[in-house]
């Protein structure tokens, strides 16, 4: 990642840019990232935790088995009924009291 920024780049693709990080790593690393797309970078990001992608991204799209299920703001994709139907599990979607971001809780 460090390479890649270093070029100044116009565009960032990420593919899992979190994995195998500690949770202040993983924010430190969303941080980062969120504070180029302020400055103008465009950043695609390849995520499996549906958390991370609801209080980081700003536009999601949801995939299964390689096609498009859905995709828009982060609030209308990550949704019980998407979540359900893509990963086939059930969970409720709170709402950050600090940030206003949804949070995933998942039943066990």
């Amino acid at each position: 990642m460090a390479r890649a920024l270093a070029q100044e780049p116009r565009l960032l693709l990420l593919d899992e840019p979190t994995n195998h990080l500690d949770v202040a790593a993983r924010l430190e690393t969303m941080r980062l990232v969120r504070g180029l797309a302020a400055d103008g970078v465009t950043v695609l990001c390849a995520l499996h935790d549906l958390d991370l992608a609801a209080s980081s991204c700003d536009h999601v799209v949801m995939l299964a088995e390689g096609r498009v299920v859905a995709a828009g703001p982060v609030a209308e994709v990550l949704v019980p009924e998407v979540v359900e139907a893509v990963y086939g599990v059930r969970c409720v979607v709170l709402t950050h009291p600090r940030t206003g971001r949804p949070v995933l809780a998942f039943d066990l």
